[in-house]
């Protein structure tokens, strides 16, 4: 971990917090980058005669044009196309079922990996000699972008296929935290022994995977990758295209680490407002920094927790918009108040909190009135052991 640059305030502050944080000082907007979908002189002699599918999404650009597009002027023969959760065009709501389908502007299969089967079938790589994937990660845990990347590295290494990476800057690749997943929690919203904020970009993460056998049966995958040009895990990445429908903000972005483990208890994170990811409450919660009332939104929240309910609870974007301050860590404080504050404890915690969390021990420590301190302090040994193995698949300077 780098020296850190702090004022003497923030540093009294942080002290309380043992997490991997650093302090920033550059923003970077995507013109100032060269992402890997960019460098076609790196990867089209590469797909030249090869067929080719495409795992991608809204986020999949090269400028002002979609890879698929970029992709088909250049002459690479693209066969079929898969899509993840949120769909080919990012307008479906979390969770929803994702039919097959066809695009309607070229005719090519679009294939769900969050429908029927979230692994690519033998049959549907059977024309396929290497699989592209280029999607805008944000680097939690639990978004399951890198979920579909395991599973799609997984079904590669089974039929011998290629998989290549074109890489995209981690908009929270500048910290390392959370607890670490333990293997009887793994589902699809945690794949593997990684802290809740890992870090990396998806690049670095599939190389991981792929370096330490994590497939199933201890596979690896023939992976490449195209690295991103001018980036360092110290730059903030302000990303040009929202990655799914509820992470409609960069404060919503920052949040979404610590808030997403919310939705493994009866609060509200915002969906069905135009704040999603940025508030947090529920009808009758003591505190009233703000005032909230979800709805239903076609396409983005479709009877989101508390509906119609007025809620009260926290706008937490100022918070996430302070970019320059070193808030790069799990907010422990913030769910330990908000469950002192509930009512109904009995009630707080779902079971999908635990399979966010990747452990029972979270709730427990809660529950049981441990500080945040203490409890940061039970996630070191495994972080510290993570951090080692996170090391050995940086491509990028790190923090």
């Amino acid at each position: 971990m780098r020296k850190k640059v702090l004022s003497k305030f923030i540093l009294t502050a942080f002290l309380l917090f043992i997490g991997c944080s650093v302090c920033l000082s550059q923003i970077v907007y995507d013109n100032d980058i060269r992402c890997g979908a960019q460098q076609t002189e790196r990867y089209v002699p590469i797909l030249k005669h090869q067929n080719v599918a495409l795992c991608v999404n809204q986020t999949s650009m090269v400028g002002q044009t979609h890879l698929l597009d970029t992709l088909l002027r250049l002459g690479i023969k693209v066969k079929k196309i898969f899509c993840p959760e949120h769909g080919f065009r990012g307008e479906t709501e979390a969770g929803k079922h994702i039919s097959n389908q066809i695009d309607k502007q070229t005719g090519l299969p679009i294939v769900s990996l969050y429908g029927d089967n979230k692994k690519p079938t033998k049959e549907q790589l059977q024309d396929i000699e290497i699989i592209i994937f280029d999607i805008q990660d944000v680097g939690a845990r639990f978004y399951t972008y890198i979920s579909t990347l395991t599973l799609l590295m997984e079904a590669a290494a089974e039929n011998d296929k290629t998989v290549l990476v074109f890489d995209r800057p981690n908009p929270n690749g500048y910290w390392v935290d959370g607890c670490v997943l333990k293997p009887e929690y793994q589902s699809f919203v945690g794949m593997h022994g990684v802290p809740i904020n890992h870090g990396m970009t998806i690049a670095e993460y599939a190389r991981m995977v792929n370096g330490e056998k994590w497939l199933t049966g201890n596979r690896s995958c023939k992976l490449l990758w195209v690295k991103v040009e001018k980036y360092t895990h110290a730059m903030r990445y302000q990303l040009p295209i929202n990655p799914s429908p509820n992470l409609s903000s960069m404060a919503a972005i920052y949040l979404y680490p610590s808030l997403c483990l919310f939705e493994g208890t009866p609060m509200s994170v915002g969906r069905g407002t135009n704040m999603p990811f940025c508030l947090l409450g529920y009808p009758n919660f003591p505190i009233k920094d703000t005032i909230f009332v979800p709805q239903n939104i076609a396409g983005v929240a479709t009877n989101p927790p508390c509906l119609g309910k007025q809620c009260n609870g926290y706008n937490l974007k100022k918070w996430a918009e302070d970019s320059l301050q070193c808030k790069n860590y799990i907010d422990i404080d913030l769910l330990i108040n908000v469950y002192n504050n509930f009512a109904e404890k009995d009630k707080f915690f779902a079971p999908f909190f635990n399979k966010l969390a990747g452990n029972a021990t979270l709730a427990q420590q809660i529950k049981e009135g441990k500080t945040s301190n203490q409890i940061r302090q039970s996630w070191q040994a495994d972080l510290q052991k993570f951090l080692k193995i996170r090391k050995k698949y940086l491509l990028y300077p790190d923090f």
